[in-house]
């Protein structure tokens, strides 16, 4: 037997035995799941575990795209989209409003009012994709909306200050306002879940890993009092010297060492206003309008 052919054999016997040692290894894990859970759980976690080890392949993309595009059937697809805008709104004063509030209507009609609202006012600024969270709401932009986001932010802001907050006290006398919180990033994306699972849409649903998201919720739950908190490196990336001297808006920099959260940048930035009763609906076109300075074509 030639050396070469040696070698050969050699190898695919190293390749036998360790095929061997990881299936009665998978054997042994199985087994001993077996007598830690019931049901079909032992045969869950292995499959998982076994796919946790795969390689997994990321998918540059230049937009978010509409839901069914967004990978399910390959579970090691993720699709990663650059410079996503998160927008967080979450009710502030909603778990002391649920268990002070005994009246199911009343709860009822305060919540939707918050979330179906906030849902259709980010529609309405085009947003690709929106979600709810808990009692929250998070909408998410493409790099090139960024004013657009902005807009739709303040405009669901400027309804709960004049709207929502007053209705809430008239109905409960509690105090429930909003909390409010951008953040930009690098996002991946895919789904999890069953893709059919006896027809019920309720057992899949879109989970985008990475930063903007929770670095929008983190920074909302800073926010009181009608704030806006958004990461500078969203905020530095606007140019709002186009915009009239009437803005007069009032923006403070503020410093997230001592915040008591963990956050991926150092400083954010707080607007207080709201979209003026008087020219509001101006400001937030002139507002929109700088948007195209950002279209790619």
């Amino acid at each position: 037997m030639s050396f070469e052919l040696l070698l050969v054999v050699i190898v695919l016997l190293i390749i036998f035995a360790v095929c061997e040692f990881s299936l009665f290894k998978k054997s042994k894990n199985i087994e001993a799941l077996k007598n830690q859970f019931c049901k079909d759980i032992p045969t869950v976690i292995s499959k998982e575990l076994q796919i946790f080890r795969e390689h997994i392949s990321i998918n540059e993309k230049s937009k978010i795209f509409v839901s069914p595009n967004i990978p399910i059937v390959n579970p090691n697809r993720w699709d990663k989209i650059p410079g996503i805008i998160c927008c967080f709104v979450d009710m502030a004063g909603s778990t002391a409003l649920s268990a002070s509030v005994e009246n199911d209507e009343k709860l009822a009609k305060i919540y939707r009012l918050f979330t179906e609202t906030a849902i259709r006012i980010f529609n309405e600024f085009d947003s690709p994709y929106i979600d709810v969270k808990g009692d929250g709401v998070f909408a998410l932009f493409n790099s090139d909306q960024a004013y657009t986001a902005l807009a739709a932010t303040i405009s669901f802001k400027t309804f709960v200050y004049y709207y929502f907050t007053p209705k809430t006290m008239q109905a409960t006398r509690k105090a429930v306002g909003g909390h409010f919180g951008i953040d930009q990033g690098d996002i991946l994306v895919r789904k999890f879940g069953f893709k059919r699972a006896a027809n019920r849409p309720d057992r899949q649903n879109e989970v985008w890993a990475g930063q903007p998201v929770n670095m929008a919720a983190k920074l909302s739950s800073l926010s009181s009092e009608n704030q806006l908190w958004m990461s500078s490196r969203f905020f530095e990336g606007l140019d709002l010297e186009g915009l009239d001297s009437d803005f007069d808006w009032e923006i403070e920099r503020k410093s997230l060492k001592h915040s008591g959260k963990s956050f991926s940048f150092d400083t954010a930035y707080v607007l207080c206003d709201n979209w003026s009763e008087l020219h509001g609906r101006s400001h937030c076109q002139r507002l929109l309008a700088l948007n195209e300075k950002l279209k790619t074509y």
